[in-house]
């Protein structure tokens, strides 16, 4: 693992929606257009956001999707040309911000010219030895079934040889690293031999391996690849709050605590293959909880673009499935619906968190209190650690000292940082150190208590200084779960 890797936070882009091309590949002699430049207008807001890298979707020539390559080594006219990748590159640096390419190196669109060369070769030309073909079948194979795609040959040395090349030309012009599309269809073997003569040329290179099931840290250790993509961690996450049964994600992060002491795992809660984290969830209410999960377990987050903003869409398993988690964003952030800020600030708070502590990224997680749907875990490295207790219980709080542990527990709010999870509605990261400040800090809140009383509303300056971290959606809500988090605290001061 290079150390820059290490502490990424990435904002994933898929290119082709976010700048609203054309869905399918542009006519020879049709102009390029450079919509690659729209990025760069919103690189600030990524930075904003608190990410330090771009994890970029398919930029090269492609039939359609991006994911039918045709030529590696150049950018999809529907995108840009060299020119502009060379321009993106440099802005992006310029803010300190990393890109990373996707990489499609399992399968080819059926234009990619090898492919024409053997169909027009037959199966016994040099060029049909770049892919797999069938002859039970008398045809080539294909990836996962899509007629379009077809599958690279990974023991023909050409292929080696081609796809090392692919990859350090783009190193070349500045790009960070890679992410291997279906890295899980291709032989473990194969980036074993690849990644080395890569790595010579760019030895601070990262490069990310696309797994969905499967053994994470076998392949991990087999192949080389400094991190796989935590598919299992992405769907205990949402399922374990829908149902709700928090047993399904205590077991999960036993697992990917297994799968950290073999590789660096990259985390996410969405992306570009997924129905989107606010559509997933039964109640969006949960969508701090969500959040609050994956911004302090250990491994590389990325956001995917919209996300940030509780985007909607939901992928459906059809030709033109994924448009509607794919889509354009605005010229500008100024000109993006007001209703999701909110969302982007919950993301800054618990962003910024994770950077001031960036032992999270090695952190192992505890589980010191579960129910269906309560649990209290603890995230913890370098003799540091952070407890979350999350309620999902949409009826009640569960103030931190009716916990089993609530000793411990109570003293950890007294002590330091404890995320507290009111009701489904929201998390409070609250740091105080004394019974002074918690005096403080039920004084920041509205309403009546101990003679107090602010009837408009609370005191958020008051409540930044304290450590305390607003997260809610809309102001009934807030209201409520500020009045669960003071009994809590008062219950504390008794």
């Amino acid at each position: 693992m290079t150390s820059w890797a290490d502490h990424a936070i990435w904002w994933h882009v898929y290119p082709l929606g976010f700048t609203g091309a054309e869905k399918a590949q542009l006519a020879e002699e049709e102009p390029v257009r450079h919509r690659l430049r729209q990025l760069e207008g919103w690189l600030d807001y990524a930075v904003e956001l608190g990410c330090s890298g771009l994890l970029l979707g398919p930029v090269f020539a492609a039939e359609s999707h991006g994911y039918d390559t045709i030529n590696h080594f150049r950018i999809d006219p529907r995108l840009g040309d060299q020119d502009d990748f060379d321009q993106l590159i440099a802005e992006a640096g310029r803010r300190g911000l990393r890109v990373a390419l996707d990489g499609v190196f399992n399968h080819v669109g059926r234009s990619f010219p090898a492919f024409q060369a053997a169909l027009a070769g037959g199966p016994g030309s040099p060029a049909a030895r770049w892919f797999r073909y069938d002859p039970a079948a008398g045809e080539y194979t294909t990836f996962e079934g899509h007629h379009q795609l077809v599958a690279l040959n990974h023991e023909e040395p050409e292929v080696l040889d081609y796809v090392a090349q692919v990859m350090t030309y783009w190193l070349d012009r500045g790009a960070a690293g890679w992410r291997l599309d279906a890295a899980y269809a291709v032989p473990a073997s194969f980036w074993a031999k690849v990644l080395p003569v890569v790595r010579d040329a760019h030895p601070d290179a990262w490069f990310l391996g696309e797994m969905i099931g499967g053994d994470y840290a076998a392949y991990a250790a087999d192949s080389g690849l400094d991190s796989i993509t935590q598919y299992e961690l992405w769907k205990a996450i949402w399922s374990s709050l829908n149902d709700p049964n928090f047993y399904e994600l205590a077991w999960t992060l036993d697992r990917h605590n297994h799968v950290l002491d073999a590789v660096m795992p990259q985390t996410f809660v969405g992306n570009h293959d997924v129905t989107r984290l606010a559509s997933r969830l039964n109640d969006e209410r949960h969508f701090g909880h969500a959040l609050a999960v994956l911004l302090t377990v250990g491994g590389i987050p990325s956001i995917y673009y919209g996300d940030e903003q509780a985007f909607r869409g939901v992928k459906e398993e059809r030709a033109g499935g994924d448009d509607e988690i794919r889509p354009a964003f605005p010229a500008s952030p100024a000109e993006l619906p007001p209703d999701g800020w909110p969302a982007y600030r919950l993301h800054q708070r618990l962003i910024g968190l994770r950077r001031r502590h960036p032992w999270l990224a090695r952190a192992r997680t505890t589980v010191e209190h579960l129910a269906n749907e309560t649990i209290a875990i603890r995230a913890a490295a370098d003799d540091a650690g952070v407890p979350i207790v999350i309620n999902a219980r949409a009826d009640t709080f569960l103030p931190a000292s009716r916990v089993p542990e609530e000793k411990r527990i109570a003293e950890a709010v007294r002590r330091g940082r404890l995320y507290l999870a009111a009701g489904a509605d929201c998390i409070y990261p609250i740091g105080v150190s004394d019974e002074k400040d918690i005096a403080a800090l039920v004084a920041a809140v509205p309403g009546p208590i101990n003679g107090n009383t602010r009837p408009g509303g609370p005191d958020l300056a008051k409540l930044r200084e304290l450590g305390v971290a607003r997260v809610s959606y809309g102001p009934r809500l807030y209201r409520e779960a500020l009045a669960n988090l003071k009994a809590a605290v008062q219950e504390l001061l008794a």
